[in-house]
């Protein structure tokens, strides 16, 4: 199957809270959340020659602090592992904003 880069990925804010809320009550308290990405590194991994989409990789780091990994795929659903791949997120917390139904 290829990736055209127009998949469905909608998704309600009621069907994210519950998610995001499942995963909050599975960790412990003050663990990571989220993690923010800046528009330019996501544009950046966007614009690379066949890139469709990204995916996003669980990691951890040393410390064993989860991260993330981000990379462009191509339509042939494999990695742009030659390009750029961003890493280092902001994370929630502490950098979560106002509390809303994703976060809180």
């Amino acid at each position: 199957m290829a990736f055209t880069g127009n998949e469905d990925h909608d998704i309600s804010l009621s069907e994210a809270s519950q998610l995001t809320a499942s995963y909050r009550n599975s960790v412990a308290q003050g663990s990571i959340k989220a993690g923010f990405f800046g528009k330019s590194a996501i544009q950046e991994i966007l614009e690379q020659e066949k890139c469709v989409g990204i995916r996003i990789y669980y990691a951890l780091e040393e410390d064993d602090t989860p991260t993330f990994v981000v990379v462009g795929v191509e339509e042939n659903e494999d990695d742009l592992i030659g390009g750029k791949i961003a890493e280092t997120p902001r994370p929630c917390p502490p950098h979560c904003g106002s509390a809303n139904d994703l976060n809180s």
